[in-house]
């Protein structure tokens, strides 16, 4: 009975997330850790049953290769998923009652776990800053901060996202968006323009427009079921999916281009999560065209149905609750698409102090500074 009620592992995410972090492991297993992703996006129990298998994992292991595997594979999942995973990862339960006591000083973590957690800590906290619901972990981060945490230097390739060779290549889709009301700068030629401050702020009220088209496909994504949508809501995706692609396209020309180490890390950050709803994107597309061409085989039909017509296969299905697509019937996805809702941010309150953390401080700050290449 502990077997089936009690063991995290013993679910079906549960137990993937075990083999993914066997210490045994020579190497981390990225087609596992993508199934992982796959059952937490696909499930209705599979966000908080692989909370739950994790926290197990981490919790009180001294084995830190097996925490190191459970960390990249937390990583991946939060890169890869949605919010129904984000809002369970990024609480203060999570992060502080599991995250942190792995780093805290009475367990002596070596130096490389410590600078694995307070890296992702830190990236959550820079994703998640705008989204009122998930700030549980900035909240968390600030405090770190104001205890005097040295945080690992922020490089880019530590934040981008993780691609693996598993992952399916996407066709380019050429551009169809334009931004006649914000002109960026004439380009020239690599590393070519300089922009002025007033660009640069016009740019990034236009990166906000693609960060908001991106969370919003990424929520439906994350509600929706394949084979079971609402027909406008596919098509509002498609027609997300569309825009996102050229708005891309736009984003790629100016990472080329722009002479600006701020921008151009602002540039490729957009562009890694516009990759990441892309592949969310194509497994959902490749699930939906599976179950519907089941679908068809069960009922008789010979399967030559293509994507457009594999709507609404599989009669008897509940009446379905009002589409995404009515419910965002006023989102602009073209140039104007800035939304308050996904853009609103709202401050931190400071929390009490935390264990010995004021000495955890002292003893890192001193610890990294001796380190080469520290100051």
């Amino acid at each position: 009975m502990e077997f089936l009620l009690g063991n995290p592992y013993s679910t079906p995410v549960g137990h993937c997330i075990e083999r993914a972090t066997d210490g045994s492991l020579q190497s981390e297993d990225w087609t596992l850790n993508m199934e992982i992703c796959d059952i937490i996006n696909e499930t209705e129990d599979g966000p908080k049953d692989a909370i739950k298998a994790v926290k197990k994992r981490l919790n009180g292991n001294r084995n830190y290769r097996e925490v190191m595997l459970a960390l990249t594979v937390l990583e991946t999942c939060v890169k890869n998923c949605g919010h129904r995973f984000h809002s369970l990862v990024t609480s203060r339960d999570f992060i502080d009652g599991v995250l942190v006591k792995i780093i805290s000083p009475k367990n002596n973590p070596p130096t490389i776990v410590q600078d694995k957690v307070l890296a992702l800590i830190q990236a959550w906290a820079d994703a998640f800053r705008s989204s009122p619901d998930l700030t549980g972990v900035v909240q968390i981060y600030e405090e770190l901060k104001r205890k005097g945490i040295e945080f690992p230097m922020s490089e880019l390739e530590t934040l981008s996202p993780i691609h693996t060779p598993q992952r399916p290549t996407v066709p380019v889709v050429p551009p169809v968006y334009t931004t006649p009301q914000a002109q960026a700068p004439v380009i020239h030629g690599p590393g070519s323009v300089h922009p002025s401050p007033e660009q640069i702020c016009r740019l990034r009220s236009e990166l906000d427009i693609v960060r908001g088209n991106t969370k919003v496909m990424s929520e439906m994504l994350t509600e929706m079921v394949p084979g079971q949508e609402d027909p406008s809501d596919h098509q509002l995706l498609q027609e997300l999916h569309r825009t996102c692609r050229a708005m891309q396209q736009r984003v790629m020309e100016l990472i080329s281009c722009v002479s600006n180490e701020e921008v151009t890390e602002e540039l490729l950050h957009v562009n890694d999560d516009l990759n990441n709803i892309f592949l969310r994107y194509e497994r959902y597309e490749r699930y939906r065209v599976g179950k519907s061409s089941a679908q068809s085989v069960n009922n008789g039909v010979l399967s030559e149905a293509t994507e457009d017509n594999l709507i609404d296969l599989g009669p008897g299905l509940p009446a379905s609750p009002p589409s995404l697509a009515s419910r965002l019937a006023g989102l602009d996805v073209g140039a104007d698409s800035v939304s308050s809702t996904l853009s609103s941010l709202t401050s931190a309150q400071p929390a009490g102090a935390q264990d010995d953390f004021d000495m955890f401080a002292q003893t890192r700050t001193g610890s990294l500074s001796a380190e080469p290449g520290r100051t």
